[in-house]
């Protein structure tokens, strides 16, 4: 990995998960041992209402979570009840936070390549619904990381397991002063969960 990306690793391994966080995220470790122990593909759709934030946060940190620790055959995915676009800020946060980020193509909804490591292929970011043709179709646990998806989508099709677990929006910081340091504080929240629930599976 990249060396500032182990640095950011360590503090996300050394964060504190409360007991309440962690009974949230129990049904998505759940999913994962399960899939192992039936030797499946483990896949997962991070879901917001506009796949600009949260959900592409949780899909990066959990593909460099599932790589950390070595759980095999995991693949993430994001996606939103509607399409808009990455929010700008989040690819810095994570490129200030060591990833190595380009941008592929430059439109109303850019298209980035999210590297953690020189050896494998980048993670594709970009915004677009949860049932795009890019996303997959059949066999994944899709994962509302928003309170407005999570009421708005009461049903995801083909999703094998629907698990809840949401975080507060870094929209709210938009235009303040605050912005950086509350995407940095998301970004390293939902990263330090997204390794707890790797470093909890039993290969």
């Amino acid at each position: 990995m990249y060396p500032k990306l182990s640095e950011t690793i360590e503090l996300l391994r050394n964060q504190e998960i409360g007991e309440e966080r962690k009974a949230i995220l129990a049904p998505l470790i759940d999913f994962i041992q399960k899939r192992l122990e039936e030797q499946k593909e483990v896949i997962l759709n991070f879901i917001c209402t506009h796949n600009s934030r949260r959900s592409h946060l949780s899909q990066v940190w959990a593909q460099v979570a599932s790589f950390h620790y070595d759980v095999p055959n995991v693949t993430c995915y994001s996606g939103g009840t509607e399409e808009t676009a990455m929010f700008p800020k989040v690819a810095e946060t994570l490129q200030e936070q060591g990833l190595f980020i380009s941008k592929i193509s430059d439109t109303e909804n850019p298209v980035y390549a999210i590297k953690y490591n020189e050896d494998k292929h980048p993670i594709i970011g970009f915004s677009k619904r949860y049932d795009s043709s890019f996303n997959p179709t059949r066999g994944f646990a899709a994962i509302m990381t928003c309170s407005q998806a999570d009421g708005g989508c009461p049903f995801i099709a083909r999703a094998d397991k629907r698990i809840p677990i949401t975080f507060e929006d870094p929209k709210i910081s938009d235009g303040t002063s605050e912005q950086t340091k509350v995407y940095k504080e998301r970004s390293l929240q939902i990263g330090a969960e997204m390794f707890y629930v790797f470093s909890q599976i039993k290969k």
